[in-house]
């Protein structure tokens, strides 16, 4: 069995750590450098950056700020936000990422997933995809709606549908943020998470609603993720990455522990 990871999220606006709740109310809560390096000590497996802003800014991401932090961590660290081209993907690499993640730009073109796939592996190209709950449609059968440019426009698209198509096109990974649990920290969105995960055959990163140990230990088993991301909860300094990993591995469920 493949241990269970825990990702630190950062969300960067102008250079800053930011915190939303449901993608709006955004609030500065810190410089990202020394917060990178805080989680990579404390255990964290894995870390990802999004500058929240660059695709509905229209404006490139800001690779100093991912150099910098990639500087001082030495795990998986991907990296998102304004990612319109291959050329765009192979500069972050540059800078230090090992992931790329591509949401907006995906779904306007989605052969761009299949471009990043052969250009640099499916190990580094990663779906994002942000959905929000809606009555279900024909269109929309599994009652969940994707939405780009940081939540301001709903696609029409099918989530479920989309996590399968971008498997099929080459992403090695799929992050699943639920707009509607995103910074409430009362609980991961399972039902989402779940159905996504049953569809699609490479793992599935369950994003937005994480405030307690309980709500990880729910989306990894119920809701069958391989990993969480956490943001809210380690930011307020709620909780560290030690507690919970350590709330886990007494519940049963497989993690990295370095104690």
């Amino acid at each position: 069995m493949l241990s269970k990871r825990i990702i630190a999220c950062l969300d960067v606006r102008d250079g800053r750590l930011a915190k939303s709740i449901k993608f709006v109310d955004t609030k500065d809560i810190g410089d990202p450098i020394p917060v990178a390096r805080e989680y990579y000590e404390g255990g964290i497996d894995e870390l990802v950056l999004y500058d929240i802003t660059a695709s509905s800014d229209d404006r490139d991401i800001m690779l100093d700020v991912v150099s910098q932090v990639a500087a001082q961590i030495f795990i998986p660290f991907s990296v998102g936000g304004g990612l319109r081209s291959v050329e765009d993907c192979g500069r972050v690499l540059l800078a230090g990422a090992e992931k790329v993640n591509l949401n907006t730009a995906a779904v306007r073109r989605p052969q761009l997933i299949g471009e990043v796939s052969r250009a640099f592996g499916a190990q580094c190209m990663v779906l994002s995809i942000d959905a929000r709950a809606v009555p279900p449609t024909p269109e929309i059968p599994s009652g969940y709606e994707i939405v780009i440019r940081g939540g301001r426009t709903p696609m029409g698209i099918d989530a479920v549908e989309w996590a399968r198509r971008g498997e099929e096109l080459g992403a090695g990974e799929i992050v699943v943020n639920a707009i509607d649990a995103d910074g409430t920290r009362q609980g991961y969105e399972i039902t989402l998470t779940r159905l996504i995960a049953d569809a699609v055959g490479v793992p599935v990163i369950a994003s937005g609603g994480g405030g307690r140990p309980e709500h990880l230990y729910q989306v990894l088993t119920e809701g069958r993720a391989d990993a969480a991301l956490v943001a809210s909860i380690l930011h307020y300094d709620e909780y560290t990455v030690r507690q919970l990993k350590d709330h886990l591995h007494r519940r049963g469920v497989k993690v990295r522990m370095r104690w």
